[in-house]
C-alpha cells in the first residue's frame, strides 16, 4: 500500500482551489457561468436559494479573484453581465468534474437524507 506523501496544509493544492472557489455559491455560480454570459437576473432565477445580498457579495469576490469579469453597459437601466475571466475557464474541466460526480451520486446523497 503506497502511503500518501504529507503535505503541509498551508501548501495543499486543494485548500488553493477552495480557498478561490469553495463555500456553498460559488460552484454553483462558476457552474452557471462556464455555459456564458449571464445577467445578474438570470443568475438569480438560475440559483432561486440566493439572496440578493449574498449573490451581489460572491460575484464581487470572484471579481476581485480574477475568475470572473464584470462588464457594465451604459444605459438605462444598467446593464450589467457576468462572464468567466480567461483565468476562470481554467475552471471548466473542474466544473464539469463536479457536475458529472454529482449527476452520479446525487441518488446516493439523496437516499441518504
Amino acid at each position: 500500500m503506497k502511503k500518501n506523501k504529507q503535505i503541509d496544509e498551508t501548501n495543499c493544492p486543494v485548500k488553493a482551489t477552495m480557498e478561490i472557489i469553495g463555500g456553498k455559491w460559488k460552484p454553483i455560480i462558476l457552474y452557471y457561468l462556464k455555459e456564458g454570459t449571464q445577467r445578474f437576473g438570470e443568475l438569480q432565477r438560475l440559483i432561486p436559494h440566493i439572496t440578493k445580498k449574498m449573490l451581489t457579495q460572491q460575484l464581487r469576490e470572484l471579481e476581485r479573484d480574477e475568475i470572473i469579469v464584470r462588464q457594465v453597459y451604459a444605459e438605462v437601466p444598467p446593464k450589467v453581465e457576468y462572464s468567466l475571466a480567461e483565468f476562470g475557464k481554467s475552471l471548466k474541466p473542474v466544473l464539469e468534474l463536479m457536475a458529472a460526480w454529482g449527476s452520479e451520486h446525487r441518488l446516493k446523497y439523496d437516499r441518504d437524507k
